[in-house]
Order: structure tokens, then sequence, then C-alpha cells
């Protein structure tokens, strides 16, 4: 296929953006290429506008076509996957239908190698390549160093046991990978018991499809001896279920089930239901609907975000959370969590868990590290997930906003507990932007198999390789950030959570009050650095003063307050 094929109108002048909520637009070009529109201004005086906006086609969610009544053109509504919304007024019937027809077509383009991050050369030096920055088997070695009861597998080498794992994984080291098939043939999507996360205190934290008793109540001698095999001497365990008693009982009516407690009886299985992923869409878009409406009264709006049921799942997802943290922190309990695939709720919770204990996990790093291990490499499945937005019909009925469900949960804990992340709110929104449409290529495909059949690791550019150039780096760390050590409870009463502004409302109203305010703490966490360096830089030189006086035999303790005072005058202290 050839991108020009949908190009009717590959410029089309005088057309006027308009980028909500600001009311005036940016006049000028429009130029439509195989990824982006792309609308440059006529002259570059047009006050403190962008001179020129890209738009890449991928980031399109849905479009909508308003006619001017006397049927010379309109205003064609472009609603982003990341819930910006741009409004482009074309003159011209003929030039307003064929953007609109191009804008559509080339937002639904299905073959990923027409994508753009197979195109996109970076306009930066790369220093650091984020395909292997966190390589797992590096990731892995703070669980199976020497004296562990957990081991590296290689199991799953060529994608041969599961296809939506990794080649590398963590199982206890008492387990052969004979054992490790079999409990795979007895899993949902053959994704077997395997470490999410070591605590502290040794206690584990696993992962898995839910297993397939089926009305026959089948079982798995390999798979009981897996997860045995995994539980500390003496020690507690539970099986944490993502859905009810009654939904995962009819599972098993569909091939699936739970374990039966007469062949796991070292384990006590808690039921904590949450929204299933095939229901979050539905949330997230009355969500984006009561958002977008101006006109509605205050009772109105507080129905419908109510109403919408997303704060609803949020405040159980992070209840769910806090449930496993404290099996693990306070009881030292190994927990096994999944629901039914095991690739969307299951990997919300085991990373919100880390994010609760894990101090490292909170920083810029660790949580692209974490998003590595827990998203990207245990398959959550980006590309079917995340081609449907706010905004747009599900086509698939395969799409689900459960990552974005997860960021908001971060967002929520940031919230809380500000000063202990080393990021701000804009890098978690900046990953929401860029599993949306990007020109990078780490959130292509639905999993590890899919990216290397694509070769996307040499083909692409990394959005860590960006995000980790230190001149991009410092413009996401948190100005306010003290590292903290312990664990992160958060409050999940109604009045503690809050609505992610700067993302669901970025398009509705003016956020720019809290934007300024991060930018007001980053410029005096500037001036605070630059005093300190200062009042360190005079210090030294004082002390070399005072040791060359003291070399000339001249002592003086009223000399060397002078030199204090004097220091701290410069200093402007």
């Amino acid at each position: 296929m050839e991108f020009s094929e949908l190009i009717r109108s590959p410029y089309v002048e005088s057309v006027t953006l308009r980028i909500l909520p600001e009311v005036s637009g940016l006049r000028g070009r429009l130029c439509i290429t195989g990824h982006h529109m792309i609308i440059s201004a006529h002259s570059r005086d047009q006050g403190a506008r962008a001179a020129e906006v890209w738009i890449l086609h991928m980031a399109v969610d849905a479009t909508e076509r308003r006619l001017y009544p006397a049927g010379n053109g309109g205003s064609l509504i472009v609603k982003c996957k990341d819930l910006k919304l741009y409004i482009l007024d074309i003159t011209g019937q003929l030039d307003f239908n064929n953007v609109a027809s191009s804008v559509e077509k080339l937002s639904h383009i299905a073959d990923v190698y027409n994508f753009y991050p197979f195109f996109y050369r970076p306009i930066f030096e790369i220093l650091e390549d984020g395909w292997i920055m966190f390589p797992l088997e590096s990731e892995y070695t703070k669980w199976t160093s020497a004296g562990s009861d957990w081991r590296v597998s290689h199991v799953n080498r060529k994608f041969e046991v599961c296809d939506s794992y990794p080649t590398v994984v963590v199982v206890p080291k008492g387990v052969t990978d004979a054992v490790l098939q079999a409990s795979a043939n007895f899993r949902e999507g053959k994704r077997f018991p395997v470490l999410s996360y070591l605590h502290d205190n040794k206690a584990a934290m696993m992962r898995c499809g839910q297993p397939l008793v089926g009305p026959n109540n089948r079982r798995s001698r390999d798979d009981e001896q897996l997860l045995l095999s995994s539980i500390k001497n003496g020690k507690r365990a539970f099986i944490f279920e993502t859905r009810s008693i009654v939904s995962a009982g009819s599972a098993k009516n569909r091939g699936g089930g739970y374990e039966l407690e007469i062949y796991y009886s070292q384990w006590k299985r808690i039921h904590h239901p949450l929204e299933r992923w095939t229901n979050l869409h539905e949330s997230l878009t009355k969500l984006t609907d009561a958002c977008a409406d101006r006109n509605q009264s205050v009772d109105k709006w507080l129905s419908r975000l109510e109403g919408s049921g997303w704060l609803n799942t949020v405040s159980e997802t992070l209840h769910a959370a806090c449930v496993v943290a404290q099996c693990l922190h306070n009881e030292s309990a190994t927990v096994l969590v999944h629901g039914a695939e095991g690739l969307d709720m299951t990997l919300c919770i085991t990373s919100l868990v880390q994010i609760i204990l894990d101090p490292d996990t909170r920083t810029i790093r660790g949580l692209e590290a974490l998003l590595e291990r827990e998203w990207l490499q245990a398959g959550h499945p980006f590309a079917s997930r995340c081609s449907r937005s706010g905004f747009g019909t599900r086509l698939t009925k395969l799409e689900a906003p459960t990552f974005l469900l997860f960021l908001d949960c971060v967002r929520q804990l940031h919230n809380q507990y500000t000063c202990s992340f080393q990021f701000t709110p804009a890098f978690l929104k900046f990953i929401f932007e860029n599993v949306c449409a990007s020109e990078y290529g780490t959130f292509l495909c639905n999993n590890a198999r899919e990216r290397q059949q694509h070769q996307v690791d040499k083909k692409t550019v990394s959005l860590w390789s960006y995000v980790n150039h230190p001149r991009i780096l410092v413009t996401f760390l948190n100005p306010v950030y003290d590292p903290n050590q312990g664990c992160l409870w958060p409050s999940i009463a109604p009045m503690s959570l809050i609505l992610w502004r700067e993302l669901f409302l970025h398009s509705f109203q003016d956020i720019s009050a809290e934007i300024e305010e991060w930018n007001v703490a980053i410029a005096a966490k500037a001036r605070d650095d630059e005093l300190r360096e200062k009042v360190i830089r005079l210090r030294k030189e004082m002390l070399a003063l005072e040791q060359e006086l003291a070399s000339h035999g001249i002592s003086s303790p009223e000399l060397a307050e002078e030199f204090r005072k004097i220091s701290v005058e410069q200093a402007g202290l």
C-alpha cells in the first residue's frame, strides 16, 4: 500500500486549527503526509502560539464532521486517543471531504510496518540504547543470587511454551523445566506461575493465568508441585483472585475455574472482585463524555462522574493492591495473583504492589524497569487494548484502558505522597501519550514475541533512549523529591481520590494554573540548587584564605567571622 493512495488533498490553504480549550486558532496551511497532519502558520507573528503543529494519524481515536450551513466546507473535529481535541476549520467542500476521508483512513492502518516508528529517525543523540537498558536476567539478579530459593529459567527461550511470556522467567529453584511445561498446559494461555516480585523479607508474589479446571474438576500435580515449592517453610500462602466467587465458579463451565482447596490445601483463596477489563472502555467513555460537557450543572457533573464508575474502579484497584502488599509486608506470606487470562488486572495489581513496597520503582528508571518487566515483557497486549480510547467505538472488543487505569492509580499515590516520587505527574501523562501514539517503538505489538518477529528493537528507537537523555530527563524530575524508603499506604476514601485533571480535562478546561504551580516549584528548586552550590564554593574559598593566612602566621577568630559574613552576603542569603 502506498500512502499517496489515501491522500487526496496533500495541501490545503487557509485552514484554521483550534486546540481546545483555547478559542483562538492557528491559521495556515495544512499538509497531510503518510503519518502526520502538519499545520503551518502563514506568519510567525501569531502571538505566543506555535508556528507549526504536528498531529500523528496514529493518535486519532475518532473524527466528527460538522458541515457549514452553506455547504462550503466545515469543521473536522479530531478526537485523539490521549484525550486531546483539535478542530480543523476548512473552507471548500471538496478539500473538506478529502481531508476528512484521508485522516479517517490513515488513522486506521493495520500493518505495523507502516506505523511511524519504523520511519522515524531520531533528532537527538542516543546516549543510552533503551532496548538494552533493562535486560531481564540482570533485573532478576537481585532475586536469584546465591542462596536464593529462586532461579532463572529459559524454558520459554523460543516462546514455545507461552507466546505471551518473555524468554526468561523466574521460578522456584526446586522445580524443573518439565514441571513448568506441564503446569503451562493447565493454565489459561499457558501462563504458568512465575515470580513477579520478591520483597525484602523474602515474601514472594507470583502471577499466572487461571487454572483450566473445567466442569470435571481437572487437576495438575505438576502445577500443585510448582506452587508448593514457592511457599517458605511454615509461612502462610494466599491465592488472590481478581474475580468474584460467582465469576470464578462460572468460569469452570467454560473450561477455566479456580484452584480447588482439596489439591491446594496450603493456600487460602481471597476473592477481591475487580472491574473486568471488558467493561473498562465503557467506563472511560462515560467519563470522557462527562468531562466534555461544559454546559452541565454541578449536580449533573458529579452524578455523571460517579456514574462513569472510573474513580470507583481506581479505588477498588488500589484497595486490592494494598491487600496483597499487606500479605507480603506484614505476614511475609507468598501470594499468587490471577484473574482469568492474567493479562490485565493481574498485571495492574502486581505493578501497584511493587510501587507501594519498593522505593526503586518510584524513580524514573525504576518505573521504566517496572513497565518493562510487568507490562511489556509480561505480555500485556498494548496493540489490542490501546487501539481505541475514550472517544472511539470498540471495533474488536479487545480494547480496554487497563494501562491507563494503572497510571491513574500511580497518579493517586503521587498525589498523596508527592515527595516520594522522583518524577512529576507530567511523566505519567507523557507515558500515556506515547502508549496511544508515538515515534518510538516501545509500546508496539502485543507481546515480546511479536516485537521480536517484527524486529522492533532493531528497526525503531526506544522511548527510554529519549526519556533518559539528560536534556529530556531533567524536565520530568520532581523538584520536591525526597527518597522515602518506607511503604506507601494510600487512602482510598472518596475524599482522598482526585480526578486526573491534567489528563482528563486537558481539552475542556484551562489547567495552566496546575502547570504553573509545577513550573514555580521547579524554578524554586533550581534557585535553591544554585544557591547551595554558591555557598559551597564560597566556603571552599574562605577555607583557602584561612589556610593562606595561617601559613603567614596570622590567625584571627574575628577575621574568620568577617570572612563568614562576607560569604553569606555574597551568597545572597
